[in-house]
């Protein structure tokens, strides 16, 4: 990609959407084009279709999408399902039919079945049952990947996919419930601390196993997998088993992982585990070797991206 190209960036203003701005920014991309869910709902064909007529975007990254924790997926299945999947089909079709060069399509590792060996391999994908807990959520993502892979084949299209595994950092969203495990601590732990509350509770056990990758390292590689010479993504890749993993290789048990918020925020208290909310599944650590292997690695330390992503969020609040 050339500074000048004009890259659309869908869901701009999310999680990932608002890390991948940021690192094209700082490498002095000019023409990035950007609408906000009031501007364009991407669940409107005819808007999307209008705004790829009118934009013409070069590259499109696919970041937009509705997320949430395990009781957000628990408890609107129907939008996590029809919301993801309109996104993904009306962007696809329209970067297809509107001439785009390269789109890089955004996924997540629970497109993994429930049971599958560890680390997750791509060529694990429909291999088995899907975690009951998010599998809405995980169809969609499913589809998104098949999208771009039918397309390339039909059509010769450059979509790409990439699979991140549980992500966290600047612009997460710090609700207590309906958030992600790390948000969703941290924001618990920082009420505690300022009420000198005696114990937090965390929801689950403690005992099951998570990969956690700071946003702006998954930025970097996102990029970078955007803009590998075709002849080497494809090399890596096959035209039924296109999508990449991106994670840190390395895993925490959720018990670490709020000792370890518990530090950074500062709060003095004792944890409780409130085994009656559901842990998902027990382990899950994404096989980084396909992303290796092209020549990137996560950089970013655990306790360094928890320390930078509470000092935004007591800026945010």
């Amino acid at each position: 990609m050339n500074s000048e190209d004009k890259i659309y960036i869908a869901g701009h203003q999310g999680l990932v959407g608002s890390a991948i701005l940021r690192i094209l920014e700082k490498r002095n991309f000019s023409n990035i084009v950007t609408r906000s869910h009031k501007e364009l709902d991407l669940t409107n064909q005819s808007a999307v279709t209008k705004f790829f007529n009118q934009e013409r975007p070069a590259y499109v990254i696919l970041a937009a999408a509705k997320v949430g924790g395990i009781f957000a997926n628990n408890t609107y299945p129907a939008e996590f399902i029809y919301e993801n999947i309109m996104i993904e089909a009306n962007v696809i079709q329209s970067a297809y039919q509107f001439g785009v060069e390269r789109l890089l399509f955004l996924g997540s590792t629970c497109i993994y079945p429930r049971d599958v060996m560890q680390p997750m391999r791509e060529d694990a994908l429909l291999t088995g049952i899907l975690e009951p807990t998010n599998e809405p959520y995980a169809v969609a993502k499913i589809t998104g990947i098949k999208l771009c892979e039918s397309f390339n084949r039909q059509y010769k299209t450059d979509f790409r996919s990439v699979m991140p595994t549980n992500l966290y950092g600047i612009n997460d969203s710090f609700n207590s419930v309906n958030s992600h495990v790390i948000p969703a601590l941290i924001s618990r732990f920082h009420e505690a601390r300022l009420n000198n509350a005696s114990d937090v509770v965390v929801w689950g056990t403690g005992g099951v196993m998570r990969d956690f990758l700071y946003v702006d390292d998954m930025a970097e590689a996102s990029i970078f997998v955007l803009e590998l010479d075709k002849q080497k993504y494809m090399e890596n890749t096959s035209p039924m088993l296109s999508h990449i993993n991106i994670g840190t290789g390395l895993d925490i048990s959720i018990s670490e992982l709020a000792e370890t918020i518990k530090i950074v925020v500062g709060f003095k208290g004792k944890l409780k585990f409130d085994s009656s909310k559901p842990d998902g599944p027990k382990r899950k650590l994404v096989d980084v070797s396909r992303l290796s292997g092209m020549g990137w690695k996560s950089s970013k330390d655990l306790e360094d991206g928890l320390q930078k992503t509470y000092e935004w969020y007591l800026n945010s609040i």
